[in-house]
């Protein structure tokens, strides 16, 4: 008596096909799972037992062999629990069923209840992929699964309720997406919070209307971290194809805080005792870290200098590359990693040198070390450096409210919609190759000069000079300028001021 169900491995963000196959045959009661199955996989033997003990069925008194195939691919996760589950009864002919099986995938608990599971979406795309009309799987995962267009999402609450639906007694009720709120910013912090700060507030619009990073310098509690705070409520809306980008992302990493239809952009904000692996990703099973969890968002580093150097140097080539490569013994995965960088940080370890009213206490040894935290080539990849001063308190108590985000968002995607037009869908002036650079962004005679003259001054790095004409550039875009002038060039060298203090 064999029982053969359609599953899948995750592989990174992607799945493999695997064949459950389960038999019963002669000899004492016993229980033999083999195909290579890591520790939640094989523990899945007596999740199985007591649920079907509990949900009124028979456990077979036979030599139960289940099969995960092929047998060299490694196999981790509680989602196999429902396919070994069904593929018993179906051997033992507790469940008759003549159409074709239904992907299907779920933990159980002990009394027979489906567990939500993580890696439901790219579960969900896999069968789609493979043919699959419907999918029966927990009903805390059908939110994120019922993005995929063309696969019936039938939640179900236990295991008797699947054998129902399959012996067709009692059919699975398909579940339809609830309507999402338009306003993606609804619950973000608004801009008009922040009284003063003009060059800051400036610098925001200009990372986000181009995708730049930028590194936010100042005593404490000057509105850093408010600001970092704010920065999601003004970048436009996620794409339907960045949505499930993301989700897939979540998915895998078992968060479920976030919707799979939400248009807000990712905004990750870890400690800074934060590992590497953390960070960047990994494990013996490699999952996402924050960095790809940051996907077409943002990762906030509060208290810049107080993350291991270890940690900072590894986001130098996401950065760059857009991606993590996570290589293992056994296998080499790729994950996405298209983040925002905003770090903020004070100018010393006391946090007051160049405060107007309150006398720094460190020593010049001492602040040298607490800048030196941070490498040079890491500094040099942020697009914007700005110093934050702090506000008078005349000024904070009488100065009026700021413009709020939805104002600043306006202008933020008409700044966008002009660089999708001239470079491309998508392609955003942070990620300019030089070519492009020198197709769009070469500046007038002015700006040429300017740029000879800071070269030579500051010894800027070929990067720091392509970095500066991209912000330039996107300057003029906010300002709906087709061309780069010495005035755009004059105020993108204005937030290079900690490599012009050099």
């Amino acid at each position: 008596m064999l029982a053969r169900l359609a599953s899948a491995a995750l592989r990174g963000l992607d799945a493999e096909p695997v064949d459950v196959e389960v038999d019963l045959s002669r000899g004492l009661p016993s229980w033999s799972m083999v195909g290579l199955a890591e520790a939640a996989v094989r523990e899945s033997r007596d999740r199985v037992r007591a649920a079907l003990l509990n949900s009124n069925f028979e456990f077979p008194l036979r030599h139960i062999t289940v099969n995960l195939a092929p047998a060299d691919k490694r196999k981790d996760g509680s989602y196999f629990d429902l396919p070994v589950a069904i593929g018993l009864l179906l051997a033992s002919g507790q469940v008759q069923m003549n159409e074709t099986l239904p992907f299907m995938i779920g933990e159980l608990a002990l009394d027979g209840r489906l567990n939500a599971t993580s890696g439901a979406l790219p579960l969900a795309l896999f069968a789609r992929a493979q043919g699959f009309k419907s999918i029966i799987l927990p009903e805390a995962n059908a939110d994120e699964v019922v993005v995929v267009d063309g696969l019936e999402v039938l939640p179900a609450r236990n295991l008797l309720a699947v054998s129902r639906h399959l012996a067709g007694r009692e059919l699975l009720i398909r579940y339809e997406a609830e309507a999402v709120e338009k306003d993606h910013a609804q619950n973000v912090p608004d801009m008009a919070d922040i009284r003063g700060q003009q060059q800051a507030r400036r610098a925001l619009e200009i990372a986000a209307a181009g995708l730049h990073h930028l590194l936010l310098s100042g005593p404490p509690g000057v509105g850093k971290s408010m600001l970092a705070q704010r920065l999601p409520g003004i970048l436009p809306p996620l794409t339907d194809q960045q949505k499930l980008e993301v989700a897939r992302i979540y998915s895998i990493s078992g968060e479920r805080g976030r919707t799979p239809l939400s248009s807000m952009p990712p905004y990750r904000a870890p400690h800074h005792s934060a590992s590497d692996v953390a960070m960047i990703g990994g494990g013996s099973v490699p999952r996402p870290g924050e960095v790809s969890k940051a996907h077409h968002g943002t990762l906030f580093l509060d208290e810049l200098p107080e993350y291991k150097r270890q940690v900072l140097e590894v986001l130098r080539q996401p950065l760059e590359n857009g991606h993590v490569c996570i290589a293992r013994a056994a296998d080499t995965l790729e994950f996405p990693a298209q983040f925002q960088l905003v770090a903020a940080m004070n100018p010393c370890p006391c946090g007051y040198l160049g405060h107007p009213t309150r006398s720094c206490r460190c020593s010049g040894m001492q602040v040298r070390r607490y800048i030196t935290r941070i490498s040079g080539p890491l500094l040099d990849r942020f697009d914007l450096r700005v110093h934050v001063p702090p506000v008078e308190k005349d000024e904070l108590m009488g100065m009026a409210a700021g413009e709020s985000s939805t104002v600043v968002a306006m202008r933020v995607s008409a700044a966008r919609q002009r660089q999708y037009v001239r470079q491309g869908d998508g392609m955003v002036n942070a990620r300019l190759t030089p070519s492009q650079l020198e197709a769009s962004a070469m500046p007038d005679g002015e700006g040429i000069k300017l740029l000879d003259a800071a070269m030579s001054r500051f010894s800027l790095s070929a990067r720091s000079y392509h970095r500066i004409l991209k912000v330039a550039r996107t300057i003029a875009d906010i300002e709906s300028e087709a061309s780069v002038s010495g005035r755009h060039i004059a105020e993108a060298l204005q937030y290079r001021g900690e490599e012009n203090d050099g």
